[in-house]
């Protein structure tokens, strides 16, 4: 969650913690940025006003790197404010004042929607590779040579699977389609 407001933040805390969830709470758009970098969240709750980036640039960042669910949650109330959020990558948007029962409404839903949690990420300081979309990210930026990638994503899952079982033929007498080797009659 990214909120400025330390009271509306502890609230919603702990509404969402009832219901559940586990919350990391950034006070402006840097640090929202760099905890969603370092421990990319399930969903994000971003405020639109806040200091440093405001939301919709903390939006289109996030987007940039990661399809995380994210759900606009600020004062700004017209319908070009509305369409600006969603246009930079928002899923949804949601006025102050709200509803809570709407709010965590809004949040089972994305989650809901989200792709199951089976992406494999190899992290090496800020370098991050996911190995399921074959791309690799330095900080926010991304790196290319997909088809490197690829190959190296590949090779390092296969090094980490299972030997397969390969059946034996049954022994006994060759068949009789079978034809003797070359020299033998």
């Amino acid at each position: 969650m990214v909120d400025d407001d330390a009271r509306l933040a502890a609230s919603l805390r702990r509404a969402l913690a009832y219901e559940g969830h586990a919350v990391e709470v950034a006070p402006d758009g840097p640090a929202a940025l760099v905890a969603a970098r370092d421990r990319p969240p399930d969903l994000v709750v971003l405020d639109g006003m806040l200091p440093g980036l405001d939301g919709v640039e903390v939006c289109r960042r996030l987007r940039e790197g990661s399809d995380v669910p994210i759900l606009m949650l600020t004062a700004r109330d017209t319908v070009s404010d509305r369409v600006g959020g969603l246009d930079a990558g928002a899923d949804d948007y949601l006025v102050k004042p709200f509803a809570y029962d709407e709010l965590l409404a809004r949040v089972r839903a994305l989650l809901r929607r989200r792709e199951p949690r089976g992406r494999e990420l190899l992290r090496c300081a800020d370098l991050v590779m996911d190995v399921s979309a074959h791309e690799v990210r330095r900080g926010d930026r991304a790196v290319e040579q997909a088809s490197k990638i690829r190959n190296s994503a590949d090779s390092a899952r296969s090094a980490r699977q299972p030997p397969t079982a390969v059946p034996l033929a049954p022994a006994g007498p060759p068949s009789a389609s079978s034809t003797p080797p070359a020299g033998k009659k």
